[in-house]
Order: structure tokens, then C-alpha cells, then sequence
């Protein structure tokens, strides 16, 4: 398990502390002196099959944590109470630390580690499977909420709006489309015929999709829908009636 993040792997790869797998005790010590040659972090050696269960179960704590955020949008939506202020003044209670909320969750780990657990121990990871299933069903969550303004839109203005959405890779400032819940949000938005371009700072072009730079999608868009937080995007210059603002 090699418990770097994306965007930043070259420094994760020493700073980290590094859990070590080994078939073998007589192994063990054979290893952590070949980590230690690059690794600067602390080496935990343990058994292959609890090294395994501790990546799977980092990743389903973090989906575990994400999807209470993302209930706690969902419900803040229906209340119209601003989810990141309720969140902000949260956090301020001593043993409380809710995450932002997002679009869903996507990559090559953090949306497919928990399957693992899932299938394998169906009758005791409830939990595990519907925090996979919240954060699955968050991205449907906006897909609708897009549809809804979309077609408030088209009642006001006679025509389907230019949506323009900020965003396709699964985080921020990278350039990784793997289980991207932004991808999918466009992809299925373009499937129900609407009217979409994208902006997408770290990728050059996509084969079923418009990409366009972020000044021109700002002139364009009718409706403005922001879903990964990138360092080129400044969410705060525009005009909140135009925004959807999802990361």
C-alpha cells in the first residue's frame, strides 16, 4: 500500500509512514532496510493478509467520512441553510471534524477499496456499503439538481442553457479521470441532450466532451457548474445566481 496522494507522490513517497506486508518474520527486517533507503517516514511491519485489510480499511474510512458530509449537504439543500457555514461552526465543537462535501468520490482507490470489504463480508459492513452508496448517489444527487435549473432555464428564457462545467478530473490539480464523479456528471448530462462544455486545466482535450478554457466558459455559460476545486477556478468572482457550486 503505498498511501500517497496524487498531485503530490514524489514527496508522499519518503515523508509517508509505511505499512510493510511480509509472508515470511524472517523477511521482515530484510524489508524495512530496503524502505528505509527512501523512506524518512515510520515502517510498521505486520502479515500480508493485515497490511491488505489496513489499505482497504484507511480507504473505506475516508468514503465512510465523505458520505456524512455529503448527507449533511443534501440535507442542508433542502433546509437552505449554506452547508459549508453549518459545517465551518460545527467544527468548532472539540471532538467533531466534518469534510467537505463534493460532487461524489472518484479514484482509483477511495471508490473501489470498500467493494473489497463489501463483497467478501457482505453481513457485516452495512455501514461500509451505504457510505459507498451515499457518495454514488450524490453524484445523481446533482445530475438532478442540474436537470431541475436547466430546465427552470428553459421556461424563462425559451432555449436550453449553455452548461458550463468547472472541472472533470476526480480531484483537485490533477490530471486523473479514473472513477471521476465529475466525468460522470458531464458524460450524463450530455446523454440527456443538454447543451454542455467544460473546462479542464490538466487535460489537453477528451474525446466526448467540449473543453474550453476557463474565460471563454465563463462568457458562455448560462449556468456554471462547479465541481472540482482547481487552482485556475475562482468560484468567489462570480455571480452566485449563475454558479451551482458543488466542490
Amino acid at each position: 500500500p503505498e498511501r500517497v496522494l496524487p498531485g503530490n507522490i514524489l514527496e508522499e513517497l519518503v515523508s509517508n509512514d509505511r505499512v510493510i506486508g511480509v509472508l515470511k518474520e524472517v523477511d521482515s527486517e530484510r524489508f524495512k532496510k530496503f524502505y528505509s533507503t527512501f523512506c524518512k517516514g515510520e515502517l510498521f511491519l505486520t502479515n500480508t493478509k493485515t497490511a491488505e485489510l489496513i489499505k482497504l480499511t484507511e480507504n473505506a474510512y475516508r468514503d465512510t467520512n465523505i458520505a456524512f458530509a455529503n448527507e449533511i449537504s443534501m440535507i442542508s439543500d433542502r433546509y437552505g441553510i449554506d452547508v459549508l457555514n453549518l459545517i465551518s461552526i460545527a467544527n468548532h465543537h472539540p471532538r467533531v471534524n466534518i469534510l467537505k462535501p463534493g460532487c461524489g468520490v472518484g479514484g482509483h482507490c477511495i471508490a473501489v477499496d470498500p467493494w473489497f470489504i463489501v463483497a467478501d463480508c457482505p453481513e457485516y459492513t452495512p455501514l461500509i456499503k451505504s457510505a459507498r452508496m451515499v457518495n454514488m448517489n450524490k453524484s445523481k444527487w446533482v445530475i438532478e439538481k442540474i436537470l431541475l435549473k436547466s430546465k427552470d432555464f428553459y421556461k424563462n428564457n425559451g432555449r436550453k442553457p449553455i452548461i458550463g462545467c468547472l472541472g472533470l478530473t476526480f480531484k483537485a490539480d490533477v490530471e486523473d479521470l479514473r472513477e471521476s464523479p465529475a466525468l460522470n456528471i458531464v458524460l450524463t448530462l450530455i446523454k440527456e441532450s443538454e447543451n454542455v462544455i467544460a473546462s479542464e486545466p490538466n487535460i489537453s482535450s477528451h474525446e466526448n466532451i467540449k473543453l474550453v478554457k476557463y474565460e471563454e466558459i465563463l462568457k458562455k455559460a448560462d449556468i456554471l457548474v462547479g465541481k472540482v476545486a482547481h487552482k485556475e477556478f475562482n468560484l468567489n468572482t462570480i455571480q452566485k445566481t449563475k454558479i451551482m457550486d458543488f466542490c
